[in-house]
């Protein structure tokens, strides 16, 4: 299979399996344990979906390599060829503390460039999709690209974790300087706020590969841009401090970070 809609259709159908596991299954001991800190959980969950993810991908893609949170897919040190980013459950934390803001994520990239990418909001119901060149859909309706706003005339999106750095009091007057600051914790819900124009960036340390993939996609599709925080371009072989943001919030920040 290696018609582009027909992958997006299938990726879908599994999408939409996974949905129907968690919702059944999320109730039930989630087995919980850390793994580099006191917030950064895995359950069950997370590793039995990405178990389930990968081996069907191996099952219709053979040939391609998998990159993946809970380490099922492969060492992968090189973007040629076709690459699958798995995120199982983006915003564990969420998931075991409030059994919502958490979202299952998957992008595809053949030789670094992205073919498709999917944020789904399990609890909300709401897929959100994108085609190289056919823009950003959610549940199949087309979202329309938002407004390009300055970094004051709007709110943006930051993890805890950099807001509260003591080592980056830039982050906090960054802050200051738009009209207000949200968290969500969780990346790709995150992104999604952004390509809505609810926020107008979001702004984040140490992010992984998968945690990425899907919104570098997402940023191109609505026009808007994605880089490190010193305005090179996200490496998806490594972590990325990542800017997504409307066009002008983006200068404004990539600006007040190299002040």
């Amino acid at each position: 299979m290696t018609d582009l809609k027909q992958k997006d259709l299938l990726i879908k159908e599994w999408l939409e399996e996974i949905k129907t596991y968690i919702i059944e299954q999320k109730n039930e001991d989630l087995e919980v344990s850390q793994k580099t800190a006191d917030n950064d959980l895995v359950t069950r969950m997370d590793k039995t979906i990405e178990e389930k993810l990968v081996g069907k991908i191996r099952s219709h893609f053979p040939s391609d390599k998998i990159v993946g949170e809970e380490g099922f897919g492969d060492q992968v040190d090189s973007l040629e060829g076709t690459v699958w980013f798995i995120d199982p459950i983006d915003g564990t934390l969420n998931f075991v503390k409030q059994q919502e803001n958490f979202a299952v994520m998957i992008a595809v990239y053949t030789d670094g460039i992205p073919e498709c990418g999917y944020v789904y909001d399990i609890t909300q119901n709401k897929l959100y999709s994108s085609i190289k060149g056919e823009g950003v859909c959610c549940n199949g309706q087309q979202v329309q690209h938002p407004e390009n706003l300055k970094l004051n005339e709007g709110m943006i999106a930051s993890s805890s974790a950099l807001m509260g750095n003591e080592k980056k009091p830039v982050i906090r007057e960054i802050g200051r300087t738009c009209m207000g600051v949200r968290m969500r914790g969780s990346a790709g819900l995150e992104t999604v706020e952004v390509l809505k124009g609810n926020v107008i960036a979001y702004i984040a340390s140490n992010l992984k590969p998968w945690d990425v993939a899907p919104g570098l996609l997402f940023m191109s599709e609505m026009g808007m841009t994605a880089s490190q925080f010193d305005g090179e371009e996200i490496d998806l072989l490594k972590d990325n401090s990542i800017i997504f943001a409307t066009n002008n919030a983006h200068k404004e920040i990539v600006n007040m970070l190299d002040a």
